[in-house]
């Protein structure tokens, strides 16, 4: 094979992957390897040191027996996973404290009292699960460990031994650590107020930035050829997007995993009052705005662990509208579309059977992501872009036309989009100097439109406005939020 090659890598929670395309977006190598985590309330750690030796064994398979070595690699990790590590060697010195860690919750109160103006100005509100409330706690709990120590994010550890010392950290992954994208720099006064010393902090370059080459050690352990460009990659939820070629004024990416994730692309800096929806920096410029809901698939494989869930989306079909209502929670606290951290999930009525609160799940999903597009629109988002739905929900056909039907517009599903398939676009475009956008069109390719149903335009629209009367009813939701979504309801 001598057609060009990119290399795309991706640690996330339950495993990391690594996938080898070449530019027209052919999959010519790939490869896998477990994580695992330690759980506890609030908690959520994970080991550091595993990260680079899952990743590793999944780059070995990603390119054994390529034709020709890949022209750049690029990294994407969980948003809001942060440690501390040796500033000197780049080692360890805490656990890796992931994404959906709330440990934090007061710690995020003080640094919405000290940035709120900052942070205002960015369009957000920092969440107990931000990077910066958990560094905070880690300068708080650890304070042995702090002398000689830099904040490092996820993929700051990983890229450091790929390419064999420091680097900096990117925009994307040092967005929910406070790093201000408008002004591309700390917000040094409110860190110091906070207590941050400046020389904990990472330095910053925009993603898509060359950060070094591939070491001959890292090669060993990787398989990935020593002198490979590395380049400085996003958040999971961006590289998704990207993998989704989602990268045009007006389009989104709907991600549904574990949990449920939107992300868009704006010409300006979207602003969120309430601090729900924040945004990155896009590789072409622009902004990328989105919000992850704790709302999910996970709540489905809790309920029915184990399950043929095909055979149960087939007879859910027959449901339409659900006999209930389900607000499918995966844990305890919701941060999209609105932020109520104790909320919980729920249901309204007596299911009258297993199909019927399988079919009320599903529903009760794309309810939720409904809700985040009544929001975002309410903000004044462009939403009338094309959709692309990915993540493991896309396996159920079905699951993909009800959210068609219930969002009332076509969804794309992409042949292969994915997280590592977005640093590989990403790589591509830093190497090549070619638009993000443009290598994408080459790169994701569309397997399927879906087009909403006629005849289910208005069969979800009583069950759907009262989860929304269900959720303001509580005070989780806004009551401007619930108007809104009742007055699009009724056009």
């Amino acid at each position: 094979m001598d057609e060009e090659v990119w290399l795309g890598l991706d640690l996330g929670t339950q495993s990391a992957r690594a996938l080898a395309v070449t530019a027209t977006g052919e999959p010519v190598g790939e490869g896998s390897a477990p994580l695992t985590s330690r759980r506890d309330g609030p908690r959520h750690e994970q080991d550091p040191e595993a990260w680079f030796g899952a990743l590793a064994r999944a780059s070995r398979a990603a390119v054994r027996g390529l034709g020709a070595a890949p022209r750049g690699v690029a990294l994407c990790a969980t948003s809001g996973t942060v440690l501390l590590v040796d500033a000197a060697t780049g080692a360890p010195r805490t656990a890796g404290l992931m994404y959906d860690d709330t440990r934090a919750a007061a710690d995020a109160d003080r640094a919405n009292q000290a940035g709120g103006e900052v942070w205002a100005a960015l369009g957000y509100r920092m969440q107990p699960s931000w990077g910066l409330p958990k560094l905070l706690w880690l300068l708080r709990e650890r304070p042995a460990l702090v002398p000689g120590a830099r904040l490092a994010h996820q993929a700051d550890l990983v890229t450091r031994r790929l390419v064999g010392h420091a680097v900096p950290a990117d925009t994307s992954h040092a967005l929910k650590t406070g790093y201000d994208l408008r002004r591309d720099r700390w917000p040094h006064e409110v860190l110091a107020e906070l207590g941050v010393p400046d020389e904990v902090l990472p330095e910053v370059v925009l993603s898509g930035t060359r950060l070094g080459t591939v070491c001959a050690q890292a090669a060993a352990a990787t398989g990935i050829p020593a002198g490979t460009p590395v380049i400085a990659g996003m958040t999971d939820g961006c590289a998704a997007q990207l993998g989704a070629g989602a990268l045009r004024v007006g389009d989104w990416n709907s991600v549904l995993g574990t949990t449920l994730v939107l992300k868009g692309v704006t010409e300006r800096l979207l602003r969120d009052p309430a601090g729900v929806v924040y945004s990155h920096r896009a590789p072409d410029g622009g902004w990328l705005p989105g919000g992850a809901s704790s709302v999910g698939a996970g709540a489905i494989s809790a309920s029915f662990p184990g399950r043929d869930l095909e055979a149960l989306g087939r007879r859910a079909a027959a449901r339409e509208p659900a006999g209930v209502v389900a607000y499918p929670l995966v844990s305890r606290g919701e941060r999209f579309p609105f932020t109520a951290p104790q909320a919980e999930g729920f249901l309204l009525g007596t299911p009258a059977d297993e199909v019927d609160a399988y079919a009320a799940l599903l529903q009760g999903v794309a309810f939720v992501e409904r809700l985040c597009f009544d929001y975002l629109d309410l903000l004044g988002a462009p939403t009338g872009g094309e959709l692309s739905l990915t993540g493991g929900g896309t396996r159920s056909r079905y699951w993909c036309q009800l959210r068609a039907d219930v969002l009332g517009r076509p969804v794309r599903l992409p042949e292969q989009a994915e997280a590592a398939l977005g640093m590989a676009v990403l790589a591509a475009s830093a190497v090549t100097g070619r638009p993000a956008a443009e290598v994408a069109g080459a790169m994701v390719h569309v397997r399927e439109v879906l087009q909403p149903r006629p005849d289910r335009a208005g069969r979800f629209r009583a069950p759907y406005l009262r989860l929304v009367d269900e959720l303001a009813g509580r005070g989780w939701l806004a009551p401007e939020v619930a108007a809104h979504a009742r007055a699009r309801a009724s056009r």
